[in-house]
């Protein structure tokens, strides 16, 4: 397998999602991609299900803040302070898109604690939650207020965030790893009532956590890339034979 690296930078909401698919479609059956970016400007992602009259679209704008469906499922995201990293890679019935979750997970885990050796507190999720009854209820608007299994959290609060799909022999996958607390101002941007707003407010306070938080300081995103890529070839046992910038 050719392992590819890409570090794409900043972008909008619309071109980091069409480069992510578009890196899935074109993706060979011998080759697969690891890329890491972040958005300019910030964005409120949604499940390629969800509806946008979610959104208050007028607040998004005035506050210059960008709103796009992501290519796989899940619930909104508030892209802000973060890392975000995409996978696409060929999956079988040896090396199912289960299994290429976990991995993804745990060489991201890898990753965190090259970081911080506080960070490798970090775990994997154990339970799955009850998706149905959750979407019923209004936390069901909101991917960080609920952690999925083998979605990576710290001292029971989610990290990073990790959504997936599958697209003929080809996995994509994406996810966000949180690094400030700006993605805590979502319920702003949400149509619903005031009192809905402050509970899923409290909701992410109590639910989430950041790599600023956890350590008390201004993470440092060059150096955490750094640890990421060298993570993920130190857990997969691989080397990339590509290095792109974009």
């Amino acid at each position: 397998m050719k392992w590819n690296l890409i570090v794409s930078g900043a972008d909008t909401g619309k071109n980091n999602m069409e480069f992510d698919i578009n890196l899935a479609r074109r993706c060979k059956e011998d080759e697969a991609f690891f890329r890491l970016y972040t958005w300019e400007p910030y964005c409120i992602s949604l499940g390629a299900n969800q509806n946008i009259n979610e959104i208050n679209l007028e607040l998004a704008q005035k506050d210059n803040i960008d709103c796009v469906h992501r290519p796989t499922g899940g619930r909104a995201i508030l892209h802000a302070e973060e890392i975000t990293y995409s996978v696409v890679l060929p999956y079988s019935s040896t090396y199912s898109a289960k299994d290429i979750y976990t991995s993804i997970s745990l060489a991201l885990l890898e990753g965190l604690k090259l970081y911080s050796p506080i960070l490798a507190d970090a775990e994997l999720e154990g339970l799955q939650p009850d998706f149905p009854n959750l979407l019923k209820s209004p936390s069901g608007m909101l991917c960080f207020a609920s952690t999925a299994k083998s979605e990576i959290k710290y001292n029971g609060k989610k990290l990073i965030g990790s959504a997936q799909r599958k697209m003929e022999k080809i996995v994509l996958q994406h996810g966000s790893i949180l690094c400030g607390a700006f993605h805590r101002k979502l319920p702003a941007y949400l149509l619903c009532d005031n009192s809905i707003k402050k509970e899923l407010e409290n909701e992410l306070c109590e639910k989430t956590i950041e790599i600023d938080t956890i350590l008390n300081e201004t993470t440092n995103t060059v150096r955490l890339t750094e640890c990421l890529i060298a993570g993920f070839e130190s857990f997969l046992k691989i080397k990339f034979n590509n290095t792109i910038s974009v």
